[in-house]
């Protein structure tokens, strides 16, 4: 009686062998063009500075910046498709949901979207990868470790204020 095998590949391999040498160099040239779109194609007369689109789209309340969230969000997939580790995911989402959550602020998220550029930054990391995976990822992981040892010092600090701000209310009412 014949067994049936079961392989289990990598989770960004889904279906796709690995592109080619050019084909990837294509992909990144693509994705670098759409981060420069979003992020630095108009030239801000009178100055060196330029804008993107996306700092434009997010002008428009809520639905402009979900669209700059979804084009920012389409580089990342693409990344992982690429088979970018996710490590290095993971910095790029933090690039993208900072931009995001920032964004919602009127003008002065889009101020903050101009000056960020999570797509270039994405795409940076993307080429930093391709050059030197394993010097990218050890960056990252830096990175990673960092921003954790942060996310835990804010909730321990959160934790604190609320149980500090609670016994005040306490002492108040009681007495």
């Amino acid at each position: 009686m014949g067994t049936s095998r079961v392989e289990i590949g990598r989770w960004d391999e889904a279906g796709s062998p690995s592109p080619s040498a050019p084909a990837l160099a294509e992909e990144v040239r693509r994705l670098e063009a759409l981060a420069w779109l979003l992020d630095s194609s108009i030239p801000v007369p009178g100055t060196r500075l330029r804008i993107g689109l996306d700092p434009l789209i997010g002008l428009v309340p809520v639905v402009g910046d979900l669209v700059g969230m979804l084009f920012s969000a389409y580089i990342l997939v693409r990344a992982a498709r690429l088979g970018i580790p996710r490590v290095t995911l993971l910095r790029m989402g933090f690039n993208v949901t900072l931009e995001s959550v920032v964004g919602i602020i009127p003008l002065a998220g889009d101020a903050f979207d101009f000056w960020w550029q999570a797509n270039r930054k994405n795409v940076e990391l993307l080429k930093a990868h391709m050059r030197d995976p394993g010097r990218a990822r050890r960056g990252d992981w830096l990175f990673a470790i960092l921003f954790l040892l942060g996310a835990a010092a804010l909730f321990f600090l959160l934790g604190w204020g609320g149980l500090a701000l609670g016994r005040a209310l306490a002492g108040l009412i009681a007495g």
